[in-house]
């Protein structure tokens, strides 16, 4: 019998969801809630680097509110 377990490295997983749209003005994916730099950098993290990141994203949620009114809305703030 073989051990069919797929091998597996010990690591901080990374939060990618594939849904990489940065918001226009938190400058975060709106997908894994990380920065453009943190995404960039993240395979060459420490461990402990990225359980840091891990643990702040639940709390950059409230970073990103919903736009309202379009394009309309933001020449009207200009």
């Amino acid at each position: 019998m073989t051990d069919e377990t797929p091998w597996k490295r010990n690591e901080v997983d990374s939060p990618c969801v594939k849904v990489c749209v940065v918001h226009p003005e938190a400058r975060i994916c709106t997908g894994c809630l990380r920065t453009i730099d943190e995404i960039t950098r993240w395979s060459k993290m420490p461990p402990e680097e990225r359980r840091e990141i891990m643990t702040a994203l639940p709390d950059r949620q409230s970073m990103l509110r919903k736009r309202r009114g379009g394009r309309a809305a933001r020449l009207s703030q200009g």
